[in-house]
């Protein structure tokens, strides 16, 4: 059986993973391990989000605010000295859900730019919900107390035991996603994208399916929040803002919208080029834009999608001219 190039490019991306903390530790230099680990827990909030918006349509643009939701909820549980990790990160993963019920209930009954617009009113009322919070650190953002006790089973002050857990767990939603799109429920949320009064004409609740997907993806990202407070040990408002939803969109079609790893093969190539980038410019984004437009307009399936592509062309051998 012929492995796509997909699959290749998504199984090299985890080997050279699983390497970082033994190159970090090998060239002295911690930063190699912060900036991959920053990289994966962003993939996990562009999976999150691929669900809705590349199998189910849904263009998002409050994405984000699940991912702050999912940091405060540790944030804000450490600062009342409950650091169970047992306890923080269900939690952090419930009440994600929950306001993804909430909203995906109001936004759900909309279609197009209109849905857009109410994810986008909803994010940015939870941001300013969160500026408001002066018991909490307001606009200046909240210190995390200590890391996610998880009671001697892993210690995530180590850096390098925080390492290793998001690559586990971006394994697991990645695996999570594949095995969701390809059951019955991620049919009727991709058919419900392409034609949804057919859907229901032929007996499917589409809009208890795409509410469901929209609650997954929630939960997802809520997880992706969770590892986020412990990476940096701080939470803030910033992190619900629309303009973070924005960047995991720009990394969900830049990988491959509609495609299992691409919003992780976007998350990277957006963080690497931010970071090279600012180091020469403090405006990164005018060298950054024109590069998102020519992978728009030439890769409409964006990195792997042109991998892809190449591959179909090469299958068919030139005509011989003689």
């Amino acid at each position: 059986m012929k492995v796509s190039r997909e699959t290749i490019v998504c199984l090299l991306i985890f080997l050279l993973l699983a390497m970082v903390p033994a190159i970090a530790a090998l060239t002295d230099v911690p930063f190699y391990l912060d900036l991959a680990r920053r990289m994966m827990i962003l993939a996990i909030g562009a999976l999150s989000l691929n669900l809705i918006m590349g199998y189910g349509g849904m263009i998002s643009f409050g994405h984000a605010v699940f991912i702050g939701i999912g940091a405060y909820t540790v944030g804000i549980c450490a600062e009342h000295e409950i650091v169970s990790g047992y306890i923080q990160w269900p939690l952090a993963l419930i009440i994600s859900a929950m306001f993804a019920v909430v909203f995906g209930a109001i936004s759900l009954r909309t279609r197009g730019v209109y849905f857009i617009m109410i994810t986008l009113a909803l994010a940015q009322m939870m941001y300013f919900l969160g500026v408001s919070l002066d018991r909490y650190g307001g606009d200046d953002g909240l210190p995390l107390a200590e890391p996610s006790n998880f009671s001697g089973l892993i210690d995530l002050s180590e850096k390098t035991s925080l390492y290793y857990l998001v690559y586990g767990l971006l394994i697991f939603c990645l695996w999570i996603s594949q095995r969701i799109v390809n059951s019955r429920f991620g049919m009727v949320v991709k058919g419900a994208r392409s034609n949804e009064e057919r859907m229901q004409a032929i007996g499917f609740p589409t809009f208890r399916y795409k509410l469901t997907a929209f609650v997954i993806a929630g939960a997802m990202a809520g997880l992706a929040g969770a590892l986020l407070a412990n990476h940096t040990d701080f939470v803030n408002p910033d992190m619900m803002h629309w303009t973070r939803s924005g960047d995991l969109i720009i990394m969900v079609l830049l990988g491959g919208m509609g495609s299992l790893s691409g919003p992780i093969v976007g998350a990277l190539v957006f963080i690497l080029l931010e970071e090279a980038l600012s180091g020469i410019t403090e405006y990164w984004q005018l060298i950054f834009g024109p590069f998102l437009i020519l992978v728009v307009l030439f890769a409409r399936g964006g990195l792997l999608g042109f991998l892809e592509k190449e591959q179909e062309i090469n299958k068919f051998p030139e005509r011989d001219n003689g």
